[in-house]
């Protein structure tokens, strides 16, 4: 399972771990469910995108913009904020859904908590 995360450049890590853990909640889950954080190649560089994973103690990975193209048409939420930033409906949908794999498919929309954004996809791989 892998948290896909989406955040305005003002964010923080403690406001990323919130929405990692407000969509975990939503979907009844705990953090030890997740093996990865993802975040598109712009986010991800982000020092807060990076302590964040460190604070969950996950690894983050960073899908090519190809696997986040490949995904796009399978997103749930589209923000127009997130397409003028990232060229994707939902960044963090994408991010979760590429690396996560093929045939990997998001838990529900994106949740929205303060400045981050949170999805959670379910794969064969991770």
């Amino acid at each position: 399972m892998v948290a896909g995360i989406g955040c305005r450049k003002s964010c923080d890590a403690a406001d990323i771990v919130a929405a990692v853990d407000a969509a975990l909640s939503s979907h009844g889950l705990a953090r030890a469910a997740l093996s990865a954080m993802a975040a598109p190649a712009g986010r991800a560089a982000m020092p807060a995108v990076e302590e964040a994973a460190r604070r969950l103690g996950l690894p983050l990975l960073t899908p090519d913009k190809a696997a986040l193209d490949r995904v796009a048409s399978g997103l749930l939420t589209y923000s127009i904020h997130s397409m003028r930033a990232t060229g994707l409906g939902s960044a963090c949908e994408a991010a979760a859904l590429a690396a996560a794999g093929d045939g990997s498919r998001l838990l529900g929309p994106r949740l929205v908590e303060g400045p981050a954004t949170c999805a959670i996809a379910i794969g064969d791989k991770r």
